[in-house]
């Protein structure tokens, strides 16, 4: 049976070039979302003049009902999915000047809130040796948060005993300091990167919880690096395609793989505080 792969924010940038990558090196169906139904039909029909099978559907991973429509949708027509690679996210401009707090949710909510409850819905869904990549970012490693090793929160995220809960609490707990100009243990206006070391710390408590699931399955993030795309506003010196190297690699790690909630950059494996481990 043909494989499905699911990306989530696929109509522009890294996106686009992940579905571009799967539909040519795995096949089968890539299901291409993104919130608007009319950009996203046109990147499948950009896609699809390349010659690469891919279809839309739409998805706003920040409302549930979206994504529990998504997930009817998807079983439905297919039955279950082989890769979900979770790309969509937001990144305010350094020029913003949008309050704090309201920076600090709005992305949390889309980069972290959003991407668990995607995987949460769909993880029913997949197939034996299936994959998951989580497009996190160099910001998410731990050192860039917390470069302080005695930050009771770097030393809270780092925990083998890390749940999704505690995850949550820490990024309210986040939006209080900032509401409180409380920046003891937080940078300032650090919503971009917060969200993604939590991301990071997401990934690390899902790969701890599937990997005795007899399907197999394998949950990892990277970072694409920095690609000129909208949010770095063209400064990254890397193309889409080149950013989606080592997300591609991550949706296709092989069977006999067992790195489970890790972290990749540069198509390499890194540990949480930006080490090489080869």
């Amino acid at each position: 049976m043909a494989q499905v792969s699911v990306v989530t924010g696929g109509n522009k940038g890294i996106g686009y070039a992940i579905c571009r990558g799967l539909a040519k090196q795995v096949g089968g169906c890539v299901i291409l979302t993104a919130r608007s139904e009319e950009r996203g039909q046109a990147a499948v029909a950009a896609l699809q003049a390349e010659g690469c099978e891919t279809v839309f559907e739409q998805l706003d991973i920040t409302d549930a009902d979206s994504i529990k429509g998504f997930k009817e949708r998807v079983y439905k027509k297919y039955g279950g999915i082989d890769i979900l690679c979770n790309n969509a996210g937001i990144a305010y401009k350094n020029a913003s000047t949008d309050p704090l707090l309201e920076k600090a949710t709005v992305t949390c909510e889309t980069n972290l809130v959003g991407t668990r409850n995607v995987t949460n819905m769909l993880l029913p869904m997949i197939k034996p040796g299936g994959r998951i990549c989580h497009v996190s970012s160099m910001a998410g490693i731990i050192n860039y948060s917390f470069p302080d090793v005695n930050n009771p929160y770097r030393l809270r995220l780092l925990s083998d005993d890390l749940t999704e809960e505690q995850v949550m609490k820490v990024m309210r707990e986040y939006f209080v300091a900032v509401e409180n100009d409380d920046y003891t243990y937080f940078k300032k206006d650090s919503a971009y990167s917060f969200s993604k070391v939590l991301l990071t710390a997401l990934t690390r408590v899902q790969g701890r919880m599937i990997e005795k699931d007899p399907r197999g399955i394998l949950i990892n993030c990277c970072c694409p690096g920095y690609v000129d795309t909208d949010m770095t506003s063209h400064k990254g010196p890397l193309t889409v395609d080149e950013g989606a190297k080592t997300p591609l690699m991550v949706c296709q790690l092989p069977p006999d793989c067992v790195t489970q909630g890790e972290f990749f950059r540069e198509e390499k494996h890194f540990n949480w505080e930006g080490n090489c481990y080869y």
